[in-house]
């Protein structure tokens, strides 16, 4: 065993945990695996509808950096913390440790139902774009498969999607660590070939003038309520796409010299996909140059969908061998953002479950013989799987509102329970120790940025996302209401009650198995 094992294997002693799972990741896998989640391939394509029709160009232009930032410094807050507790446990040990077992339980619950939403809109998003390339290559597809309805086509698709990335993380860690890598150099080299498509193909193209100026409201509320409501509900596209970066954190203890690696991990994903995220979205719109089609809710016009970037780029480069060539890019893209997903979740579920804070804990927390938590895996995967159900409904509003309500989901739940550990961080002030990799003083104003971003982000996403989905309102439709904060906002009720009736009883936060 070498010195640096013995290291490592010496700080997780320290946290109370023995080696289990197999630590044969090296930094670069560490990094490779937030930066495969947050996925520019998959957020930036997925999403864009959501700031094109709330806020347009502005949104993108002017936003992405704004927003991307402050992700930043929140990412800075956690590779602190990081760097002093590197535990699968994450985010979950951080809050127990410097807030107790309440604080361990609640944001525990909140990373968990995080991560599952995070994989479940993931995998969904891709399916769309993996109907596509089956309608584009085969042409009986879309009207044979599943009677040609589009959403059943859908679903059953994402199905397929979460079946194979399940597999593939029940094989092992090398497997994993092997295509996080890969991953890495796809999203760097395929957006840049995105990128240099969309400038030299096209014949004609946007203004700057008209990328960094031009506000559209496609959102159904009034303009007067555009700075102040519309606009805040299009940044989600930034904030669901630089996420689940705290993966870095969950896979410490399959990380060589974690405490660095992990910290690094963290920050270096979020800066990397925040400066090639901006320049994929400012080709996307120096590429629109028909914005009226976009805006188009006739179907025959924009069979994609309003404020599709497919539609952008179908426009812009015809539907032949460079359209489709774009397509393939970014459905790989997902593919590998969502199979890391599933990882950096079941590794929260194994880490949870091993302090016996998740009902079944002990099938959970099980590693089989090739070092992963396989049980972890598949319930992971079901779960994601009865969470996108709504989504088997169409949307009366016109937008895929059941896909946005989950990313809404992943967004709000992630962001709470990365706000808790830095609260409480900022609290504990010079009484906290930190690791190799520190802050400094810059703690204090970083740490206050941080948690003032997520609370203003959690309350703009659990507003609706369109007029008729707004309770008591004329035309009101259940389908198209944004239900993350019933999920979240019911699972947090529920978590009270419980914590209440009986895990107070019996939780304790971290158990030591040294």
């Amino acid at each position: 065993m070498s010195t640096s094992q013995t290291d490592d294997e010496s700080r997780l002693a320290a946290l109370g945990y023995k080696q289990e799972l197999k630590r044969t990741w090296s930094g670069f896998s560490n990094f490779a695996i937030s930066f495969s989640i947050i996925s520019i391939l998959s957020g930036c394509f997925t999403t864009f509808a959501q700031a094109w029709n709330n806020g347009g160009p502005v949104a993108i232009s002017l936003g992405w950096p704004i927003i991307a930032g402050l992700i930043l410094i929140i990412g800075l807050c956690m590779s602190e913390l990081a760097s002093a507790f590197p535990t699968s446990g994450g985010i979950y040990w951080w809050a127990s440790k410097l807030g107790g077992a309440k604080a361990g339980y609640y944001t525990g619950w909140l990373n968990l139902i995080g991560l599952v939403s995070v994989t479940a809109s993931v995998g969904y998003g891709a399916t769309a774009y993996l109907n596509i390339i089956l309608g584009t290559f085969f042409k009986s597809y879309s009207a044979g498969f599943m009677g040609g309805d589009f959403i059943k086509q859908q679903f059953a698709l994402f199905l397929i999607i979460m079946v194979l990335v399940t597999l593939i993380n029940l094989y092992g860690h090398h497997v994993i660590a092997m295509i996080n890598n890969v991953s890495v150099w796809w999203h760097v080299f395929g957006s840049a070939a995105i990128v240099g498509i969309l400038i030299f193909a096209p014949a004609h193209h946007a203004s700057l003038n008209w990328m960094f100026t031009t506000r559209i409201n496609n959102s159904g509320f009034s303009n007067h309520s555009y700075w102040l409501y519309v606009l805040p509900l299009g940044f989600l596209l930034t904030q669901y796409t630089i996420t689940g970066f705290d993966a870095s954190a969950h896979l410490s203890e399959e990380t060589q010299g974690a405490h660095l690696a992990s910290a690094r991990g963290i920050w270096k994903s979020i800066l990397y996909s925040g400066i090639g995220g901006y320049i994929l979205l400012l080709a996307f719109l120096y590429a629109a140059n028909k914005p009226e089609m976009v805006n188009s809710i006739d179907p025959k016009v924009n069979p994609f969908g309003i404020g599709s970037v497919i539609e952008i780029i179908y426009n812009a480069l015809g539907g032949g061998a460079l359209f489709k060539f774009v397509i393939i890019i970014t459905t790989l893209g997902q593919l590998f953002c969502v199979t890391a997903c599933l990882t950096s979740c079941s590794r929260m579920m194994y880490a949870f479950s091993r302090d016996g804070a998740v009902p079944g804990h002990d099938k959970w927390k099980k590693v089989n013989k090739n070092g992963v938590p396989a049980n972890a895996i598949i319930a992971s995967a079901i779960a994601g799987v009865v969470m996108t159900l709504p989504a088997l409904w169409k949307s009366s509003a016109g937008v895929p509102t059941a896909f946005y309500a989950v990313v809404a989901v992943c967004v709000i739940s992630l962001y709470l329970a990365f706000l808790i550990p830095i609260f409480l961080r900022l609290r504990a002030g010079d009484k906290f120790t930190p690791g190799e990799w520190t802050l400094g003083s810059k703690y204090k104003w970083m740490c206050t940025v941080a948690v003032i971003e997520i609370i203003a982000i959690s309350i703009y996403f659990i507003m609706p996302t369109s007029p008729i989905g707004v309770p008591g309102a004329k035309g009101f439709n259940w389908t198209a209401v944004n239900y993350a904060p019933l999920v979240t906002g019911g699972a947090l009720v529920f978590l009270w009650i419980w914590w209440h009736l009986s895990v107070k009883k019996w939780f304790k936060g971290p158990i030591k198995n040294i």
